[in-house]
Parts: C-alpha cells; structure tokens; sequence
C-alpha cells in the first residue's frame, strides 16, 4: 500500500493550492484520510480528516479556509487552501486509516503519504 501526494508549492500569502493524495495497493476499505502537517522545529499537526462515510474534522487554525474532500471511487482525499498565510507553510502529510490483502487475510493499518512541500510567502 502507498499513499502518493502530490500539489504543493510555493504560493502568496492570500493565494490558494490543492492537495491531492491517492492510496494504491491491495485495499479493501478505507475508514479515514486526512492531512497533517509539520513546519520545522515543530510536531506533526492535524489539518483536516475525513472519516467514512462522512465526518469531517478540521483543526481550529484552517478557520474556514481549507476544504476536505474525498473520492471513494479512486482511493483519493483533497485539500483545497485558499487564502493561505506564512504561518501555513510546512510539510503536508497525507494520511488513511484502512484494510488492505495481505494474501491470507486483511490487515488494518494506518500509512502516511511522503510528504509535499508548502511555502506561502509574505
């Protein structure tokens, strides 16, 4: 199983990227896919999740600005960021919470994306 992400970027402050994040491999279901992220010399943060079949959660700082969304048929979340400050800018992390084959049953685990870059400047 892999997570691939990929949309970030160097943007200005008040502009907007999309984040996208496909999972692949043998899996059987999905419950959650979200985004975290991580600026330098700090932890890994929770932007926004999507749990099936439907609940979103967002981290108080998104305050209406990033949208989460999920495609069910291709194993994909996105986040759209619109009006993105400095203080956004880090390491975004795409996350799944799901079951994969593993040939002689199904396992569930919990897998992280390599990471895509976002720099808002000021």
């Amino acid at each position: 199983v892999q997570l691939q992400a990929s949309g970030g970027g160097l943007v200005q402050a008040g502009g907007s990227l999309r984040l996208s994040c496909v999972a692949s491999g043998s899996i059987f279901s999905i419950s959650e896919m979200g985004w975290y992220r991580q600026a330098p010399g700090k932890k890994r943060d929770m932007v926004a999740t999507v749990r099936h079949p439907g609940t979103i959660r967002y981290a108080d700082f998104v305050k209406g600005r990033f949208a989460i969304s999920r495609d069910n048929t291709k194993n994909a979340v996105y986040l759209q960021m619109d009006n993105l400050e400095p203080e956004d800018s880090g390491v975004y992390y795409c996350h799944a919470d799901l079951t994969y084959d593993r040939g002689s049953d199904y396992y569930t685990d919990d897998f992280w994306g390599q990471g895509t870059l976002v720099t808002v400047s000021s």
